[in-house]
Formats: structure tokens, C-alpha cells, sequence
């Protein structure tokens, strides 16, 4: 509201009416607006119905009751500070103790001493009106600001919206009553920025603090989906957004925004992908029990291409709204799923090879399928190359001997159009690599050089010593740089920029994955290292596989004891969630001649294991609901101290930290290779009597991953 006359005018209280006359036609002449009152109360009356100062005679005051007046100003609104301007004939407090105790008892009061010159009254007048109207600018700011935090709370209630602020440089935390809502307080219950780090799901919080550290260091909007654990225990889901506020210096003062709690959300997400696995379950085993041999055959081979086809637009989509390292555990989960998938085919392929009528019809059938899914089964493992999920054997390396080691794989495999340079200086360092990714990795590299240079031309690999220095993706140190460099057609810098994104191709269709380029960077940041794409059309692509220089010497491996081939039937305990690949194994082992007692769950298993069951060697899934093959391995040793475990699984990433002394057989697999397995581990068990007692298996190549 803007201030007017009635706000602005001097009420008047004066010892004589002549008085009142003079001061008020005085103040009028000034420009200002003025009303005489007749006594105290109607001085009261007109403050109170809005007034810019009230002039006060002293002696008028002097023996009244201040009493309503006093109670007026104390009760004032906080922008408000009413001036009086009081006339007295003995000066101000400093002189005259009335004055003082009257100073005292009204607040924002400013002497005049009589006589006075009427320029003195004006300029008094003029400045007490504009301090007045500072006074009214500043109710009017404070009410738009209520009426604007009135109209947020308004909108975070409507959107069911927490919000927080929070003050750096110390990390203070603000939440409002339903943003502590969202992490299980109360909103009378204290809520600090630790408790909040505290509450965030651990397997969550590497993520957040990452994009929390890119916004402090960017300025960047800060957006994340992320799992929190309540005080009961209960886990549920937030969606926090939030963006920097400045300091005129240009640091972040603070981060302000809202939250959300998405749980049904997430929590209808999950059980659609759950309902739509049961479903895809559901048709493949129906189409089983009705379909002929061949028809099943068939029929699975197709379900597996429309799965992968399925699965590779499920990436493009991904691809759009995700970054890297989004896409990179999403093809590791892929990976996992697929490599069950042909775990299932191949060992009922194994089987149905082995049972099949002498056929050469079927058996070409049942060998194609078996091709095919060998070759989904690399294809897995140039999705894990890609996602950083293989497993690696690291050990130092000379390059320039593996380079030149398969120059004639490359001369053949790069054909007679394609001249094949070596730049191979002697007395490099070794390198930190695994000897056969890194063969296949080269050999990707230069196919892809061969086929840039459909008309022929040069590929040039070279090998330098390269040092990492201001690198924002490298550790600082010491490192070779790999090049394989072309003179084909390059790429434009669209193609360029998604050059190592899985299934991304820009050869013609069935000319190639898209996996070659993504596997390959994959592999180097597995190693430590990177991959530098450079390519200009016209003018040919340099890919620089950049790997780290080895810290530790070669170590002289021994050969690998030979496996005992074991005649007798053993009894095997087989621990799988998934009933496909359990029956598939089942069969399998069944079929080497050996007793089996399968079961789905971990505590089943521990079950079994308690009892007096005569068990010589248990296998097991890694990746289970309710007890992780690792977790199933460590209870068991409690139970049977001697037993043999074999883990089987097709996902070479364990959690970080694991102490993995278990032998692995990777999935898919082959009979040939489970029965050779089992040989080597069962020949050992026979040899390992002084074990007896202790708590982990004592030969020590039986705790040892699978190669």
C-alpha cells in the first residue's frame, strides 16, 4: 500500500490553541499535511488511524497518563518505528531530567527547544516525514515477501515438494518439516547435513557425493535419483534437485532446492520389470512343452535374436539420456543376463548333441545353434570389455615383443592391399596389461584401420614412451601409448564423438557390432589407461591405446598342475536360483555320472549341509536373492570346513572388497569344460587329507580363480 496524506501528516498537540495554529500553518506552508488534536486521547486515536510523527508540547504531557500511548508504540510492527518530535522550554535530556524520562518512555523522540526558528521546525518536519516513508517501503517490501513465500509454500505443497537449502562453506543444512519428512524425521527433530550423508543407501552414496562435487565445482543444476534408509530401517527413494546462488565475488553461497520422495514410483517400476521377466518366463516355457525338437530349437534361436534386438534398442533409447558411465553397468547387467541365457541353451545344446538320433539334419541344426550361441557368448564378453566388468589378468608385459609377436596375424588378417608399418623403439618399459585383450584389442584396432581403406593404403603401428600430466581422466605418472594410425577416410566429428558407444556403427548394416571401438576403451580404462580417438575426413584416424607402465617384474609362472581325471561318482550339492540353468546343470552333471541334489537358495543349501548328507563338493550361482554364492561359500566353511566350492557365474565383477578364494568356472560353459573342472578340483580333494580341521580348503590352486 502506498503511503498518502493521512500516513505522511503531523499530528499536533501543543500547550495553546494559538500554538497548535502557528505550527501546524507552518508545517502546511512547508508542503507537508498537519491535524491539530485537542487532547492526549485524540492524539492516540489519530496515530493510530495513521500518521507520519506526532509534535508534542512537553508540559501537556508531563502529568498525564502515557499509559495507551506507551502501549501504542511498544506494540508497533517490526518495520515500524514511530518519530515524535517533543517542544520543550528546558531543552533536551541532557539538561533536563523530564526530558529524559519522557525520551525514555516514547522511543524515537527528537527535542526542539522553544524559541525556535520556524526553519528548524520545517527541516525537522521534512526529514522525520522521509525516515516515515523509508519506514512504509519497507512494510510494503516485507509484505511482498510474505505474499511471495505464502505463494512457494502454496506451490510445494501442491507438488508435494520438500525444501532445503544448503550454506556453504560449512555445509549447513536447512529442510523443511516435509523434506525431513522424506528421510523419516519428524519436523521438530533435528536434521543436519551429516545425517542426511548418513541416511543416503550405501550403495548410492559414491554416486551422489560425485554429482555433488561436480556441481560445487561447476555451478552446474544439481539432479539425482537416490535410495535414503529411514531411522526404522524402512528404504526409500528421493528426487533432489537444486541449483547455486552466488556471492557478488561469484562463489557459491549456497545451493537452494526441493525433493520428492518417488518410492511408488520406483517402487511400480520394479515390479513391472519384475512382472515382464515372469511373462517372458512364462511364453518361453509354454512354447517348450508344445513344440517339436527342431520347432524348440528354432524357436529359442529366434527368442534369443529378438532378446538381443530387444536389448540393443533398450540401448540407442538409453543412449539419449544417459551418460558413459550409465550405459557402461547397464551393459555389464545386460552381459550378466545374456550369459545366463546361453548358459541355458548351450548345456542343453551339450546334452541334446550327445542323446540325438544319428541325424545329419539335426546335428547341422543343433551345430549351428551351438555356433551361435558361442558367438553371443564373445559378444558378452566385448559388453563386459566395455562396461569394465571382464575379468583381467594384469601382469607387466613388453609390448613392442606382442606387437611384433603378431605381425603376421595382422599382415593376414589385413590382406594384400594394406601395408603394415612397425614403430617399435627398443628399450621401453614394460606395460601393466592382460596379454590376450590386449592382442584383441590391436587386432580390432586394425581391422577397423582396414576397413576405413576400402582402396588400400597404410596402417602404422607405433609405440612411445608417454607421460600423463594435466589429464583429467589419467592418474599423473609414467605410461606407453599404443597408436594405430590410418590413411582411410576418417570420421566427421559427429561420428567421432560416438565413436565408442556400444552398437554404434557406422559401417553398412551386418558389416559390424558396434562393440569393437567401445571394448577397446573399455579395456583401457580398465587397465588405468584410455583410449584417444583423432580423425579428420579425408585424412585418415589415429587410435592411441594409452596403458600404464608396470611397477612390479614379470613373474615366471609355473605350469598349471595336470587334472586328475576322477573315476568315481561324486555327490554334488548344486545351488541355482534359476530353474533353466539348474535343470540344464542338473542334466550335465548327471550326465558325467554324478549325484546331484539341487536346491534354489542359499539357506536351503546350509540346510543340507547340517545334516548327515554325504556331500563330496559343492557348486554354486554367485548372483542369488538372500545369500550371495560368495556369502553361501563363507557359511559353509563354518559347517564343513574340508568342502570344495565351486563358484559359477556368468558376471566377472564381485563387489568391491570381496576375498575371492574360490575356483570359478565362467558362464556359459561347455560339459567338455565343467567335467575338466571338476576333475582338476576333485582330484585335488582326493590329496588334501592334512586339511582336516582348518577352515578354508588347504591346497592352495583350489583357492585360486579359474583362469
Amino acid at each position: 500500500m502506498k503511503p498518502g496524506p493521512s500516513s505522511e501528516r503531523a499530528v499536533i498537540l501543543a500547550a495553546s490553541e494559538r500554538d497548535a495554529v502557528k505550527t501546524a500553518h507552518l508545517i502546511k506552508e512547508a508542503g507537508y499535511y498537519a491535524n491539530i488534536c485537542a487532547d492526549l486521547a485524540e492524539l492516540e486515536r489519530q496515530i493510530a488511524n495513521g500518521a507520519g510523527l506526532a509534535i508534542i508540547a512537553d508540559e501537556v504531557i508531563k502529568a498525564a497518563d502515557l499509559a495507551g500511548l506507551t502501549h501504542w508504540l511498544n506494540e508497533q510492527p517490526s518495520w515500524s518505528d514511530f518519530p515524535i518530535v517533543l517542544i520543550s522550554e528546558k531543552g533536551g535530556p541532557e539538561r533536563n531530567p523530564e526530558a529524559a524520562r519522557l525520551g525514555r518512555a516514547l522511543g524515537n523522540v527528537t527535542f526542539i527547544e522553544r524559541p525556535f526558528h520556524p526553519t528548524t521546525l520545517v527541516s525537522l518536519v521534512a526529514a522525520t516525514v522521509r525516515g516515515r516513508r523509508r519506514q512504509y517501503q519497507t512494510r510494503q517490501i516485507l509484505e511482498d515477501l510474505t505474499e511471495s513465500e505464502g505463494l512457494l509454500q502454496t506451490a510445494l505443497n501442491a507438488g508435494h515438494l520438500g525444501a532445503l537449502e544448503l550454506h556453504l562453506p560449512d555445509f549447513e543444512l536447512e529442510a523443511s518439516p516435509t523434506c525431513k519428512a522424506f528421510f523419516g524425521r519428524g519436523p521438530g527433530d533435528r536434521f543436519t547435513y551429516q545425517d542426511l550423508l548418513d541416511a543416503v543407501h550405501p550403495d548410492d552414496r559414491a554416486r551422489r557425493n560425485e554429482i555433488v562435487e561436480q556441481t560445487l565445482r561447476s555451478g552446474a543444476d544439481y539432479r539425482i535419483e537416490y535410495r535414503n534408509i529411514w531411522p526404522d530401517g524402512t528404504q526409500h527413494w528421493v528426487d533432489v534437485r537444486a541449483r547455486a546462488v552466488r556471492r557478488v565475488d561469484g562463489s557459491i553461497r549456497s545451493l537452494v532446492g526441493v525433493c520428492s520422495d518417488i518410492t511408488a514410483r520406483k517402487t511400480a517400476e520394479i515390479e513391472r520389470e519384475a512382472l515382464l521377466a515372469q511373462l517372458a518366463a512364462e511364453r518361453t516355457a509354454l512354447a517348450e512343452l508344445t513344440a517339436t525338437l527342431e520347432q524348440r530349437v528354432e524357436q529359442r534361436t529366434a527368442d534369443l535374436m529378438k532378446e538381443v534386438a530387444a536389448r540393443e534398442r533398450a540401448q540407442e533409447q538409453l543412449r539419449h539420456a544417459q551418460k558413459m558411465e550409465a550405459i557402461g553397468q547397464l551393459t555389464g547387467g545386460v552381459a550378466h543376463d545374456f550369459n545366463n541365457l546361453l548358459m541355458a541353451v548351450m548345456g542343453n545344446l551339450d546334452l541334446l548333441r550327445k542323446r540325438m538320433p544319428e541325424d545329419p539334419r539335426l546335428r547341422r541344426l543343433v551345430d549351428g545353434a551351438l555356433q551361435g550361441a558361442e558367438r553371443g557368448a564373445s559378444l558378452t564378453q566385448r559388453l563386459l570389455a566395455f562396461a569394465r566388468q571382464q575379468d583381467l589378468r594384469a601382469v607387466p608385459v613388453d609390448l613392442g615383443a606382442l606387437v611384433r609377436d603378431m605381425s603376421n596375424l595382422l599382415e593376414r588378417s589385413l590382406g594384400p592391399r594394406i601395408m603394415l608399418r612397425l614403430d617399435i623403439p627398443e628399450g621401453l618399459p614394460l606395460a601393466c596389461v592382460d596379454s590376450n585383450q590386449l592382442e584383441l584389442a590391436v587386432l580390432n584396432l586394425a581391422i577397423n584401420a582396414r576397413d576405413a581403406m576400402p582402396d588400400g593404403g597404410l596402417i602404422e603401428i607405433r609405440l612411445a614412451a608417454w607421460q600423463a600430466k594435466n589429464d583429467p581422466t589419467l592418474q599423473p605418472g609414467d605410461y606407453l601409448k599404443l597408436s594405430v594410425i590410418d590413411s582411410g577416410t576418417g570420421m566427421s566429428p559427429d561420428v567421432l564423438k560416438r565413436a565408442i558407444e556400444p552398437f554404434f556403427s557406422s559401417k553398412p548394416v551386418g558389416k559390424g557390432t558396434g562393440l569393437g571401438l567401445s571394448m577397446v576403451h573399455g579395456l583401457a580404462v580398465q587397465l588405468g589407461g584410455e583410449l584417444q580417438l583423432s580423425s579428420a575426413v579425408g585424412k585418415g584416424t589415429t587410435a592411441a591405446l594409452v596403458l600404464p607402465v608396470a611397477t612390479a617384474v614379470p613373474e615366471v609362472e609355473s605350469p598349471a598342475p595336470a587334472a586328475q581325471t576322477v573315476k568315481r561318482s561324486a555327490v554334488i550339492l548344486l545351488v541355482d536360483d534359476d530353474p533353466l540353468i539348474a535343470m540344464s546343470t542338473m542334466e550335465m552333471l548327471e550326465d558325467l555320472g554324478h549325484r546331484v541334489i539341487g536346491v534354489n537358495s542359499g539357506p536351503q543349501a546350509l540346510e543340507i549341509l547340517r545334516s548327515d548328507q554325504e556331500i563330496d563338493l559343492m557348486m554354486t550361482d554367485h548372483v542369488m536373492p538372500g545369500m550371495t554364492g560368495i556369502e553361501l561359500a563363507a557359511a559353509s566353511r563354518k559347517v564343513r570346513p574340508q568342502l570344495l566350492v565351486l563358484l559359477a557365474t556368468g558376471y566377472a565383477e564381485l563387489p568391491d572388497g570381496t576375498q575371492v578364494d574360490l575356483p570359478r568356472l565362467a558362464k556359459p560353459y561347455h560339459q567338455d569344460q565343467l567335467r575338466d573342472r571338476l576333475d582338476r578340483l576333485l582330484g585335488q580333494g582326493v590329496q588334501r587329507p592334512e586339511a582336516a580341521g582348518t577352515d578354508s580348503p588347504a591346497t592352495p590352486s583350489a583357492l585360486s580363480p579359474s583362469p
